[in-house]
């Protein structure tokens, strides 16, 4: 079940939290301590930066800080951890975590929000369960007196994930992942356009030694050829069947080819598959030179997304909340994310799950693996097997051929492109017809429609604004008729509309005048689309989350002159009628103050 963040647990007393980022960083670890530290402040708790990690716990002294409100000013923006991170081979054995638990001990502190990967919580979690023992020994040795063991009987921890791999079982986002999958697609972009230049292939690998998230979901957001995922090895005979897709493509119209490899990809036999490897291949069996590009570290550095921040901060909020509501009998938990809310894990249930994955690819049992990912993960390998796959390869189903139109409507959003093209690639796929109307509802009145075919959407992923043309009119009474007849004309079997609120006005209308009008008598599906996010139904417009990423950019510059000549800025971000991208906006950039609709204002 979710957490429910509107209710604040005030600490009572000298409570200590500690805070430490351990393992890989992560973009996002930084905005997860600064929301600790001023949580802790806020409740009335002193929190302490363990520094460089479980390192920091084991060297002690002044390895423990505390912290106070502007100690973690101006951090959002940074990637990395700014209280760093280290391996720490002292902390596996036991006499590391004993000399962790004095040194702890001796500044008070026996509560821990610890950020890291699968390894570093395993860690935390054996590291708990020897608490009791630790003061014993410490009280034996005279380090500390019994009084003082009494008073800190059991350590209590919460962890917060930092993986830019997103390969947590029980979490669909890690903290640092979406920053990462940025990296990436940014990248692909920045290829893409050279390697059509040449008509060349490139081979990208990317990080993911043990999940394939970051190379699936870059495929699907980047138009991907090919890719090659530990989840989902390629078979005997792969190197054919990767030709054949990049010369069928090339067929179809495609002058780039893209190939994404996680570092970590295997055939079924076990055999790591580089990138030279597969490049090697592809210039075997097509003729086509192929280049190579490691993305490497590039994806797990530099400045947070923006997602990673408000998110990172949500979950660092949490993180207090749940620490302060912990007691020594409680099970230890992970603060992860479901459907876009922070949910608790039981933390050595998440570890051993997210374990027993590499068990299940080391098995052969892929679709196991697959199936542990979640839903989501296993319905995004089928989706890029229909988005990349060249038309000639697939079957087109037997039966009657549905025609389907596709459309915008209402303002432009980010995203309107990518949407298009993944409805008419899924349709094809099917065995529709798909028509794009240019223009909107006053192009459908104009009988300005056409066939789209699989090549004409090609590039689209990777493209703003709409090929297809967007309008915000709501269309009049007197353009009904016109409406009705272009349907008819084109024999439309359905609609498919992405837009915004007028959208939603526009089909609301059509749907009322469906007596007068049978035209109107066919299914018609609202995609939202809007950087507002105020769409029903909707927890995440198309377009939304550019839209943060464009004002939290734009707000990092500001801040950067604000500080050089101590100024204050005003900003003023869209949202006629809605918070929303000021408010997120102002959690990703830290914001002193923020003005919303939703919020009244008064003179004071």
């Amino acid at each position: 079940m979710g957490i429910e963040l509107g209710q604040t647990i005030v600490s009572t007393g000298n409570t200590r939290i500690g805070v430490l980022t351990s393992g890989g960083d992560a973009q996002g670890m930084n905005a997860a301590v600064r929301a600790v530290v001023r949580t802790a402040l806020a409740v009335g708790a002193r929190p302490f930066a363990v520094m460089e990690g479980w390192a920091g716990a084991v060297k002690g002294g002044e390895a423990i800080k505390e912290l106070q409100w502007s100690d973690v000013s101006s951090i959002l923006a940074e990637g990395g951890t700014v209280i760093g991170t280290a391996r720490c081979p002292e902390f596996r054995d036991y006499e590391g975590r004993h000399a962790a638990a004095r040194n702890l001990i001796e500044r008070g502190i026996d509560r821990l929000v610890v950020i890291g990967g699968d390894g570093s919580l395993s860690g935390t979690d054996e590291f708990r369960g020897e608490w009791s023992q630790h003061m014993r020994e410490l009280v034996d040795e005279g380090a500390i007196p019994q009084e003082v063991a009494d008073e800190h009987p059991a350590l209590m921890v919460v962890g917060l994930v930092g993986s830019i791999d997103n390969d947590m079982v029980g979490t669909d986002m890690t903290i640092g992942a979406d920053t990462a999958l940025h990296r990436i697609v940014d990248a692909i972009d920045q290829l893409t356009s050279t390697a059509a230049s040449h008509q060349r292939t490139f081979v990208v690998e990317v990080m993911g030694r043990h999940c394939g998230y970051l190379p699936l979901m870059a495929a699907v957001a980047g138009g991907a050829d090919y890719v090659f995922t530990p989840e989902d090895p390629v078979g005997p005979g792969w190197e054919d069947d990767l030709a054949e897709h990049l010369r069928l493509g090339r067929e179809a119209g495609r002058r780039e080819s893209i190939v994404l490899v996680a570092e970590g990809a295997t055939d079924r036999e076990g055999n790591l598959l580089t990138t030279q490897h597969i490049a090697d291949t592809i210039t075997d069996k097509t003729g086509e030179d192929a280049r190579v590009t490691i993305l490497g570290h590039v994806q797990r550095g530099g400045s947070p997304s923006a997602y990673d921040r408000w998110m990172s901060t949500l979950l660092g909020y949490a993180a207090v909340q749940e620490i302060l509501s912990t007691g020594p009998e409680d099970v230890p938990c992970i603060l992860g994310v479901r459907h876009n809310r922070v949910t608790r894990i039981p933390l050595m249930k998440a570890v051993r799950d997210t374990r027993a994955v590499k068990d299940l690819i080391a098995a052969g049992d892929f679709p196991a693996a697959q199936a542990s990912r979640g839903t989501s993960f296993t319905t995004m390998v089928e989706i890029n097997r229909i988005l990349s796959t060249p038309p000639q390869i697939t079957p087109v189903p037997e039966g009657s051929r549905k025609r389907i139109g596709v459309l915008h409507a209402g303002g432009l959003a980010p995203g309107m492109n990518t949407a298009a093209r993944a409805a008419v690639r899924l349709g094809i796929a099917r065995g529709w017809t798909m028509l794009g109307v240019n223009g909107s509802w006053r192009g459908l009145a104009d009988n300005d429609v056409r066939e789209l075919t699989w090549a004409d959407v090609e590039g689209w992923a990777f493209k703003g604004g709409a090929e297809l043309g967007t309008r915000r009119e709501v269309p009049e009474v007197e353009q009904y008729y016109a409406l009705g007849r272009a349907i008819e004309r084109n024999g439309l079997d359905a609609l498919v509309v992405i837009g915004g609120l007028n959208a939603y006005l526009a089909v609301k209308a059509m749907m009322d005048e469906r007596d007068r009008y049978p035209a109107f008598r066919i299914p018609i599906v609202l995609i939202p689309a809007s950087i507002d996010n105020n769409l029903p139904g909707s927890e995440l417009s198309i377009g939304a989350d550019t839209a943060i990423n464009n004002a939290t950019w734009a707000l990092d510059r500001i801040k950067e002159s604000a500080a050089a000549t101590r100024r204050c800025f005003v900003a003023e971000i869209m949202g006629r009628r809605c918070g929303y991208l000021t408010l997120m906006s102002s959690l990703s950039s830290g914001a002193e103050y923020i003005y919303l609709n939703e919020d009244e204002v008064d003179l004071e």
